[in-house]
């Protein structure tokens, strides 16, 4: 039988697995916390903190193992001299119990992640922009073409990494069970879709150029992203950039690799690029009676405010890693074709969760349009100036 993890017996737990020891005071605090699986936070009063996770259990009694995966990512790191700096800038998972589907983090309490701290403060610091181009760049780079990396994961994973993604999966057709799961708006988006024939094509092509050559995280979001507090602290650029120089602490660690792959470097970069052009598109003004041209300049964070950090964030990136520039010549503008294919991603999450398809939908999905069949014209918009690998990284 399972052992089902609860308030009640976390702390048994803890002791069970040797993280705790039976002389030590009792937590001070059991929280959960909100997730797609069973968190709890145990804190005590040494301000030592421990995240630990229980996977849930389909119907069947399974999971989906994204837990071994995750656990997979820290013992790569941990077995290859070359990858053990790479320690600093993930999570820290101090133990994986894959009977029970359980994985126990030491908390990092001193970070938080950059979606919330994009929302409070609703600043855009290029610092903290060019410190996450350079850690993933790094990522990217320190594993890139290294097949003894590839092997080692391949071996233990739950999925083929390196399958050829289909990025049309979802797209194709709409599959009988899913008309009753969707709302009368999400049939909007599938027949403005369906007439965009160019935009099918554009991800067809885009699937073709798939190169896969480094670990990859395949799920980049600003939520996967920690940022230290101290950057909240500091009272200008110029203390930030202190701060990303320091060695004691990384100001940026990337979180939740339960889904990673040995893929495009590419995607990667475009997912995060979307994530950037998310926090313009999420802020639109919608209304029925207003256009789109006019709901995308009344954005309460405008496009000018995020581009800053789009061009430091790939100027970074393509400084860290300049070699993938040899390795694929047409890298910068397949990034942005998979930025707006990340769009189109976006919304079909808001159709798994039956939220109307808006004026802020059209957007997305003209902007994906845009960075999908017309990439190089679409940097003007993405980076406010005209860009192409090289130029991009002199800048």
């Amino acid at each position: 039988m399972v052992f089902s993890l609860s308030s009640h017996n976390v702390w048994q737990y803890l002791q069970a697995r040797n993280i705790c020891s039976s002389t030590e005071i009792s937590p001070s605090a059991i929280k959960p916390k909100d997730c797609k699986n069973f968190n709890l936070l145990v804190s005590f009063s040494d301000n030592c903190h421990y995240l630990v996770k229980q996977e849930c259990w389909d119907t069947q009694g399974k999971t989906k193992g994204e837990f071994q995966q995750e656990w997979l990512i820290q013992r790569l790191v941990r077995h290859f001299p070359q990858l053990n700096c790479l320690q600093n800038v993930i999570s820290e998972a101090i133990d994986y119990d894959r009977d029970n589907s359980i994985i126990v983090f030491n908390y990092l309490n001193n970070y938080c992640d950059l979606a919330n701290f994009y929302d409070q403060h609703q600043i855009f610091p290029t610092a903290i922009a060019t410190a996450l181009g350079e850690t993933l760049a790094t990522i990217h780079r320190l594993t890139f073409k290294q097949n003894n990396y590839r092997d080692f994961l391949a071996k233990d994973s739950n999925y083929n990494l390196q399958k050829q993604p289909n990025l049309l999966k979802y797209l194709s057709r709409i599959k009988p069970e899913l008309i009753g799961k969707v709302g009368e708006d999400a049939f909007k988006f599938y027949r403005l879709y369906q007439r965009e024939v160019v935009i099918g094509e554009a991800i067809a092509q885009l699937e073709k150029k798939w190169l896969p050559c480094c670990l990859t995280h395949r799920d980049f979001r600003l939520a996967n992203i920690l940022v230290s507090l101290s950057c909240q602290a500091a009272l200008n650029e110029a203390e930030l950039i202190s701060l990303s120089k320091r060695k004691d602490e990384a100001i940026i660690r990337i979180i939740d690799w339960e889904r990673f792959s040995w893929g495009d470097p590419a995607f990667d970069l475009g997912t995060i690029i979307a994530n950037y052009l998310k926090l313009w598109l999420g802020s639109l003004i919608v209304g029925t009676d207003i256009d789109i041209r006019t709901t995308l300049s009344l954005a309460t964070t405008p496009l000018a405010f995020i581009q800053p950090s789009l061009v430091a964030l790939t100027n970074s990136y393509l400084a860290a890693f300049p070699e993938i520039t040899h390795h694929n010549s047409d890298f910068l503008t397949k990034a942005i074709q998979f930025a707006g294919y990340h769009l189109i991603e976006l919304i079909l999450a808001k159709i798994e969760y039956r939220e109307p398809f808006d004026n802020t939908g059209i957007c997305l999905l003209q902007i994906a349009k845009m960075l999908l069949c017309h990439p190089q014209e679409s940097m003007m918009t993405v980076f406010g100036q005209e860009m192409n690998n090289e130029e991009l990284a002199r800048t």
